[in-house]
């Protein structure tokens, strides 16, 4: 359905979100017509490639601490509440709603109807109302689209009301300040208001899915890219801002599922993409390193916070005078090597990838189901923060499961899930892959090169390191391959190439002791195949 009038059988979609009147309600439009609404109300402006270029206003990134979760009898045992997931009152939540159906009732309503989830067994049928066409436009983008004449006037498993005009007043409606995004898991919807950036709503989904799949269909959420092969084996790649993530899951040879948000269903179920499109970040965008990418930014795509060259419509990719996070939005079917649809056997391969500024972790090593799960529950990585002098030290970064800020429920039960999943799928081989220093930490030793990380995920992908002896890391307990084709053996253990091996050592021993101090907050929670998995700092110290 294409509909671009106000109608009683359109207001009557929108009843059950409160809504009994508006201006306008344009219900499924088309990605050309959303750019000539977009263009209309003067939303954005198009790029030489006929992208729609579009700003968020103030907030250009997600806001973490202006994002709730309904606390009410649904999810007051079951939510992991603190500062990732805090509390919202249930009476603020339905006068905060009614505040927003009143604000958007003399307004014009984008109104989409998608789905989340790319396997039926586990898909949200969703009705989005927005108050700018090229929200709409993202959310066509980003969520899966319905076949062509499929009837769609269902009853939704989930919503999203997202009107970025609407500022709460904090102190009459609970929020922190301004801007807010919150789930109600029982009356099934989400509420952002205040903010512009598009992001807030892909990642309420994804937030919804991380509680419902592993809540009521034990089937594990993961923030990860996914790809398979000729011979349909699947890899997925878990890894932090940095790591390498985008770039080592693109490969030609391969098919993308999907770029970010995934699930792993019980039994042989398979993996599944949670969305139809790509939110991929543009900084320093070239088309030498990421041509899919570059080639995916044409009509129907979007652009954010970004600038042109001067005197031109030609993207300045470099520019970050609005925000370093600038991004694009754009369907799956760009991307050439998209699998449609986006699902694909359990996988076979699954790597995290880290970026160890310390120059402590081997380039790949192998992981057991203890410490598959220890290092899920870390999500580590390392970033190099510069002072005024030059001088840098890493930072380490921590994020449970490669994706804490998303995660509804206790870190540990997506941890047990991952491990639940290796005992059902014996066959299935863990990579630790360290895409940043060797032969010392940052300033002393230099970054993996590129070449080298790609030959060791295509021996892992190609089964070549099946065929190796590993050895045991004495402190972190990973297996390290004896060789690697297209690798330097040397290189392998990284130990080899510090200059003073003790130095490796004490360094190896205090990156491990920062692993268990992270991890003090989940031992209580851990069970014992999570907790064998710890390095051994006692004997790290002792060396």
């Amino acid at each position: 359905m294409n509909a671009t009038t106000t109608s009683a059988a359109l207001l009557d979609r929108l009843k059950p979100l409160g809504f009994q009147q508006a201006q306008a309600v344009r219900l499924n439009l088309a990605p050309a017509a959303l750019v000539e609404e977009a263009l209309r109300n003067g939303e954005g402006t198009l790029t030489d490639t006929g992208a729609l270029m579009a700003d968020t206003g103030q907030f250009t990134g997600r806001s973490p601490k202006d994002r709730f979760i309904v606390r009410d009898a649904s999810t007051t045992d079951s939510v992991w509440w603190g500062d990732i997931n805090i509390p919202f009152d249930a009476e603020k939540f339905d006068q905060l709603h009614a505040k927003m159906v009143a604000y958007l009732a003399d307004k014009t309503l984008y109104v989409r109807e998608a789905y989340a989830g790319a396997h039926p067994a586990s898909q949200l049928k969703l009705r989005v109302v927005n108050e700018l066409a090229w929200h709409n436009l993202f959310c066509y983008n980003m969520f899966l689209r319905p076949e062509a004449g499929a009837d769609t006037s269902w009853l939704p498993d989930f919503s999203i009301i997202c009107a970025p005009g609407f500022e709460a007043d904090p102190a009459v409606d609970g929020t922190r300040q301004k801007n807010f995004a919150i789930l109600n898991f029982t009356k099934k919807m989400i509420l952002i208001g205040g903010t512009g950036y598009a992001g807030e709503m892909k990642k309420g989904i994804f937030g919804v899915l991380n509680y419902l799949l592993p809540h009521e269909q034990n089937t594990l959420p993961m923030h990860c890219s996914a790809n398979v092969g000729e011979d349909g084996d699947t890899a997925i790649f878990f890894g932090l801002s940095g790591t390498g993530k985008t770039t080592l899951s693109a490969d030609p040879r391969r098919g993308l599922i999907g770029d970010d948000e995934h699930g792993w269903l019980p039994g042989d179920g398979g993996v599944f993409n949670f969305e139809g499109g790509c939110y991929a970040k543009v900084i320093d965008l070239n088309p030498e390193k990421e041509p899919e990418i570059w080639n995916a930014i044409k009509f129907g795509a979007i652009v954010e916070n970004t600038r042109f060259v001067p005197g031109t419509r030609t993207v300045d990719y470099a520019n970050t005078s609005v925000t370093e996070n600038t991004r694009t939005a754009y369907p799956l079917p760009f991307i050439p090597n998209a699998v449609e649809p986006s699902v694909a056997s359990s996988p076979k391969n699954i790597f995290f990838l880290t970026a160890d500024a310390f120059g402590v972790l081997p380039p790949i090593s192998k992981l057991d189901k203890s410490h598959a799960m220890y290092h899920f529950l870390s999500g580590y990585t390392a970033k190099v923060a510069g002072t005024e002098m030059g001088i840098t030290e890493p930072q380490t970064t921590f994020s449970a499961c490669f994706g804490q800020v998303f995660l509804p429920l206790y870190p540990t039960q997506y941890a047990e899930m991952l491990g639940q999943k290796m005992d059902e799928h014996p066959d299935v081989h863990v990579w630790l892959v360290n895409t940043g220093w060797s032969g010392g930490s940052y300033g002393v030793g230099s970054r993996m090169k590129l070449a080298y990380t790609r030959a060791m995920i295509t021996a892992a992908l190609d089964g070549a390191l099946n065929h190796t002896s590993f050895s045991q890391h004495p402190i972190f307990g990973v297996k390290i391959p004896s060789a690697v084709p297209g690798v330097p053996s040397r290189i392998l253990d990284p130990r080899n190439t510090w200059q003073d091996p003790e130095a490796y050592d004490r360094t190896a021993a205090e990156l491990a002791q920062k692993f268990v101090q992270n991890f003090q907050k989940f031992a209580a929670y851990a069970n014992d195949d999570i907790l064998a998995g710890a390095p051994k700092v006692a004997a790290a110290i002792a060396v």
